[in-house]
């Protein structure tokens, strides 16, 4: 976990554990015999009051992280786990720190559900404390934005930090319109809207980066030269739609680090629609294997098992995108040439999946 330079403190609460877990359940709120199990809920309460971070706020960065999803333990793109999406790949390892601050082992922080929101709880606490928050401040919402944005990531350099930016700030409109999810059980978790009017810090001045030369509607937020090819082996003839498994931010945030090797030319977000463009359409992202030379790759947020992340915004600002892309490049509108990731010879990836609709799509790209 990025950080200011305040010194570390351990967050352990109890040195084994066995104990620590014993405490998760020992503190969640009592429910009462005859109503329905809320362990979901619980821990999400349970967590917040043992790190003193409002149980609000978390919520919401699970929201933004997985929907509360914690996809049957799957890792994300980034080797994310579990609903608060603790990290395990060479250059972030959120789920060791996680593992280091509450005294649970990673494996169980990887699988079980309580114990992953009581890591992503410890780790927003030692975020807050890294940046010189007073135990005064911590029932502020407004005054977590710092921490929220490190524990997305930020505080690597400008880039970076405009990354960070853009998932804080997805997190505080979650907060500012509120949110509901079902999740596994049946129960519902839910936050409720409330104004808000986040302390930025250092993140003010990191906004979105430019408009993209190759498609003014997107910011352009260039990928580590790392991962993508400079130039074109064969001309652009086709369109690739992925589905990331993950979010808009860390999605950004990982095609900028260069451990990923990995990279594509736009990212489309559900919420509402907004573009990203990471690499030039003249230079060849590795999206797609086989199908990198002669393709440009458009990455939608989301997780192919679970439909409510493509969004009506989501489909319609793809399909303008790819509409604009087919025009400048001559592409055909059919399914030859604008294809899922599943589709390119030699990938492994099932995405877009099959909640992908793609006769709605191919309609709306032939209306754009």
């Amino acid at each position: 976990m990025s950080g200011r330079s305040a010194p570390r403190r351990r967050l352990r609460m109890i040195p084994l554990a066995t104990a620590v877990l014993a405490t998760v359940l020992a503190t969640a709120p009592p429910v009462a015999a005859e109503g329905p199990a809320t362990p979901v809920n619980d821990a999400f309460a349970s967590a917040a009051a043992a790190y003193d971070v409002p149980r609000d706020l978390l919520v919401a960065v699970g929201y933004g992280e997985t929907r509360l999803d914690d996809h049957d333990g799957l890792p994300s793109h980034a080797n994310g786990y579990g609903v608060m999406h603790l990290v395990d790949n060479p250059t972030r390892r959120t789920l060791d720190e996680a593992a280091a601050e509450t005294g649970l082992p990673a494996g169980l922080l990887r699988s079980d559900t309580a114990a992953n929101i009581r890591g992503g709880a410890a780790l927003l606490r030692l975020a807050a404390d890294a940046a010189g928050m007073k135990p005064s401040e911590r029932e502020d919402l407004d005054a977590w934005y710092t921490a929220v944005a490190a524990y997305g990531g930020g505080g690597g350099g400008a880039e970076d930090a405009t990354a960070a930016r853009l998932y804080a700030d997805a997190v505080y409109d979650f907060l500012r319109s509120g949110l509901s999810a079902r999740v596994d059980g049946g129960e519902t978790v839910a936050v409720g809207p409330r104004s808000v009017d986040p302390d930025r810090g250092t993140y003010a001045d990191a906004a979105p980066g430019p408009l993209s030369a190759d498609y003014p509607a997107a910011h352009w937020v260039p990928a580590s030269t790392q991962n993508y090819r400079v130039g074109r082996t064969q001309e652009i003839s086709a369109i690739v739609v992925h589905v990331m498994q993950g979010w808009y931010a860390g999605s950004i945030s990982w095609f900028q680090n260069p451990a990923s090797q990995v990279s594509s030319h736009y990212l489309v977000r559900s919420s509402d629609g907004d573009v990203t463009q990471m690499v030039r359409d003249a230079d060849t992202a590795w999206h797609a294997r086989s199908g990198n030379a002669y393709s440009i790759g458009i990455e939608h947020e989301g997780w192919v098992d679970d439909p409510a992340w493509f969004t009506d915004a989501m489909y319609r600002s793809s399909a303008a995108l790819t509409r604009h892309l087919a025009d400048r490049y001559g592409i055909p509108l059919d399914r030859e040439h604008i294809i899922g990731h599943v589709e390119v010879p030699g990938n492994d990836h099932t995405d877009p999946g099959p909640h992908w609709d793609w006769d709605f799509y191919m309609a709306l790209v032939s209306e754009s």
